[in-house]
């Protein structure tokens, strides 16, 4: 596995080694010694799939402490555009996001820490996979607007298909002076 560090502390992009031949392909997604090497999470609590249609944005998502998670996201099938946006109060990159395009035929992958939004937007129909360091809890479901102006993320689709949830979501900056940030 290659291991991209980012501009953001703590994001990094994961190139696995495939192996291909003419029966098809081969690759680990994740694995415990080459994770710890590298400083990243190896507890992993659980496992999430979707399916979206081209098109869709999920997001931007995340868990209040003390629910908080990292997510090590995927493509199964597809390709999407995935967004991480620190939302670390103190970090020198808070407000600051780096986007991926993750696809199946490169089989790339995201790490995505705690203390981060997430959202992605499917630029064909895509089956995403993505691994939690921490278990979902409602009660602490929380997001920022997907198209929030302040933080003017090119999603590079247009007319979007955006849940209704999602699009009632707090800007950036409306979410973080509420709790004083």
């Amino acid at each position: 596995m290659q291991i991209r560090e980012t501009t953001i502390a703590g994001l990094v992009e994961i190139f696995p080694r495939v192996f291909s031949d003419d029966r098809g392909m081969f690759f680990e997604s994740f694995n415990k010694q080459v994770f710890e090497k590298h400083g990243l999470p190896v507890d992993f609590v659980q496992d999430n799939q979707s399916f979206s249609k081209k098109g869709v944005v999920r997001g931007l998502h995340f868990q209040k402490a003390p629910f908080a998670q990292g997510k090590l996201v995927r493509v199964i099938s597809g390709r999407v555009l995935d967004v991480a946006v620190d939302i670390r109060p103190g970090s020198p990159t808070f407000g600051k996001y780096e986007i991926f395009e993750l696809r199946s035929d490169t089989n790339n992958i995201a790490y995505v820490p705690e203390g981060f939004a997430h959202g992605f937007v499917a630029l064909e129909d895509t089956i995403f996979s993505y691994k939690c360091t921490n278990i979902y809890n409602k009660e602490s479901e929380s997001g920022i607007l997907w198209n929030d102006p302040d933080l003017g993320i090119d999603w590079g689709v247009t007319d979007p298909i955006v849940s209704e949830k999602d699009e009632i979501l707090p800007t950036f900056k409306s979410l973080f002076s509420e709790l004083g940030v």
